[in-house]
């Protein structure tokens, strides 16, 4: 696809309590850069709109990203999700947790140019789906409305509802290269590790 822009949004999840990290995850150096720049970055080759999702706007303000606060505060990722796809302009997101250093364009080009007629597109390997780096349409705000007020934080508890294509292994493998892109950082010891591998 080239620097061929895509008719979604990319969204940054940014919300996280960072409670085992200690710090934001978000403004970790990586590679002289922050975490955050990289994936801002990389969104913006991709996407014509880019929206991090955040409890504090003010530690993102000089990205020039137009950032959104959480609609149902305290909601977890899912919050996270249903507020980004209430404040994109597109049918369609891509959303990506801020503590995953490793993402690839062609990967994340790939989810986007399979989402059409579907809700959800989103990886499952063997340990599980990947909901925070997946595809979202904004059909999927009512579904994850529902879930908040019966209390289900699950991201994947609204799936059985929506029209999901799942991405299974032996398609992701042209994709998946070393680290793994579905990597994230949670820790002190997984950010050394992930330093270690740039």
């Amino acid at each position: 696809m080239g620097n061929k822009r895509v008719e979604a949004t990319g969204i940054v999840l940014a919300g996280g309590k960072s409670s085992r990290m200690g710090r934001n995850k978000a403004l970790l150096d990586f590679g002289g850069r922050r975490i955050i720049e990289h994936t801002v970055d990389l969104f913006k080759s991709i996407f014509p709109e880019v929206i991090i999702v955040t409890n504090s706007p003010e530690e993102y303000a000089n990205l020039g990203i137009k950032t959104v606060t959480d609609i149902f505060p305290g909601k977890g990722s899912l919050g996270g999700i249903y507020t980004g796809l209430i404040h994109s302009s597109y049918d369609y997101s891509f959303i990506a947790s801020c503590d995953m250093p490793f993402l690839r364009r062609e990967l994340i080009e790939f989810l986007v140019g399979l989402k059409e007629g579907y809700d959800v597109v989103v990886p499952r390997l063997k340990d599980g789906y990947e909901p925070l780096h997946a595809i979202y349409s904004k059909k999927c705000i009512k579904l994850i409305e529902k879930m908040i007020d019966k209390g289900d934080l699950r991201i994947i508890g609204f799936y059985p509802e929506a029209t999901v294509r799942e991405i299974s292994e032996e398609e992701l493998a042209p994709y998946i290269s070393t680290p793994s892109p579905f990597v994230n950082i949670n820790t002190p010891e997984e950010y050394e590790e992930a330093v270690k591998r740039t």
